[in-house]
């Protein structure tokens, strides 16, 4: 545990709240030190492995991560007990805090030394500051690259206003299952569905590159509901069919773990196997940052594996209802798109049929029988004299989504190219996100 979050025995603990976190694994994903664990039930944070870095609070979409709780250090909560909250526990006041350090002296559990009338100078102080004074301070970025540090975590200047968690766990709104189509050709194991939700009367407003979460029936093996799982929304804003308020999502059947095993996810299946005029609970909608720019002759390269094609094409759709309006023009699409085989691409088809002079396609396949295996990071490089010129350009935004074993080789090659063609990476990559202008959604 860093010394940065304790102070004279008093322990600034990071904590998630488990009422509106949706479980998306973000933030385990994220953490550069393993302090992020999870059960069927929550994630939490291991106190004596954090080191208060935030790397996971900025991709966090709910705001769940973005808790902290003073605790005497040898009172901090345990794992144990994080998995089993409902809720987070109250804040302890002051009084308390000092009354539990005196103990903790008492018993020997308090470091040695301490000296109660800092501890609880230290304590009114916080107070006074309000509760963001219990967040750590950001620490210094190392020289290492960390390919997280250089997503954005503003949206684009020009970018609608989005609406975000307008129904929590505890008031999901209900949709129709209206459309449920397998848009891949690969066998039961890898098939993706295109899943389209309708909300009725009942507003739900989303713009391209936001997220919502699908809560499945039924409970887990300790009899507790299924907590909520999320999903990139997959349509344009103005619905999945023009002037409809319904949705789309892009959701993969999970039948194995990371490591190959297998193992039935509750919700992707769930999703999978849903039938037209079933009904499913949902909630939030969230993201704030991760939206596409709207002014006129912005530039998108959009940068995906698998299901992290939903936000592309999403902001791909959207671009082509306003190029056939006539109303807008538009900058340069492209697209860097990588899945195992031809066959295993979500939307492989309507992909072909998109005009060459609307979106500059490049496929990467690493399964196919006979042929090198290449990756988005491959195509990168390849096309690095056009990459170049729209990292010098002001009005071209990069959008990163997919899974997380993908986003450093990603980054890797854009700082290639920039150096390559003479730019300094590090001034670039500050300004990206700086501008909002490079987002990594990884998973």
């Amino acid at each position: 545990m860093t010394v940065a979050l304790v102070e004279h025995g008093i322990l600034t603990q990071h904590l998630i709240d488990p009422e509106i976190c949706i479980r998306c694994n973000t933030c385990e994903a994220t953490c550069p030190v393993g302090a992020i664990t999870h059960d069927d039930r929550n994630y939490v944070v291991q106190a004596e492995q954090c080191n208060g870095c935030m790397d996971c609070v900025s991709p966090c979409p709910t705001g769940a991560i973005d808790n902290w709780r003073k605790v005497p250090l040898a009172s901090a909560y345990p794992v144990a007990e994080q998995l089993l909250w409902d809720e987070l526990p109250e804040e302890l006041p002051p009084e308390a805090l000092v009354q539990a350090l005196a103990q903790a002296q008492d018993t020997g559990d308090a470091p040695a030394g301490e000296d109660l009338s800092q501890a609880q100078a230290v304590i009114a102080a916080a107070a006074t500051r309000g509760a963001d004074a219990a967040r750590p301070d950001d620490q210094a970025d190392t020289q290492v690259l960390r390919s997280a540090s250089y997503g954005a975590t503003v949206p684009p200047w020009s970018a609608a206003h989005p609406y975000t968690n307008l129904h929590g766990p505890r008031s999901p709104v209900t949709a129709t299952v209206v459309g449920n189509l397998n848009c891949t050709e690969a066998g039961f194991d890898s098939e993706t569905h295109h899943i389209v939700l309708d909300f009725g009367s009942q507003p739900f407003p989303v713009l391209e590159g936001q997220s919502i979460a699908v809560i499945a029936p039924g409970t887990d093996a300790q009899g507790r509901p299924h907590v909520a799982r999320q999903y990139s929304v997959a349509s344009a804003r103005n619905g999945e069919r023009p002037g409809y308020n319904n949705l789309a999502l892009t959701v993969k059947r999970v039948t194995q773990d990371h490591q190959g095993r297998p193992v039935r996810g509750v919700a992707s299946n769930y999703l999978c196997d849903a039938r037209i005029g079933d009904r499913v609970q949902v909630i939030g909608p969230f993201g704030q940052s991760f939206l596409m720019p709207n002014h006129p002759r912005s530039h998108i390269v959009m940068i995906c594996t698998g299901t992290g094609s939903a936000p592309m094409r999403a902001m791909t759709e959207w671009r082509r209802r306003l190029r056939k309006s006539g109303r807008f023009e538009g900058g340069k699409l492209m697209l860097f798109f990588g899945a195992r085989t031809p066959q295993e691409l979500p939307y492989f088809g309507p992909l072909q049929s998109l005009p060459r002079d609307f979106i500059d396609n490049n496929l990467a396949f690493s399964r196919v029988a006979g042929q090198p295996r290449r990756y988005v990071q491959d195509l990168l490089r390849e096309r690095a004299a056009d990459l170049a010129a729209l990292l010098r350009d002001d009005n071209a935004h990069f959008y990163v989504c997919g899974l997380k074993s993908m986003e450093e080789g990603v980054v890797l090659a854009l700082r290639d190219v920039a150096q390559q063609s003479g730019l300094d990476w590090e001034q670039v990559g500050a300004r990206l996100k700086r501008e909002g202008r490079l987002h990594l959604e990884t998973y």
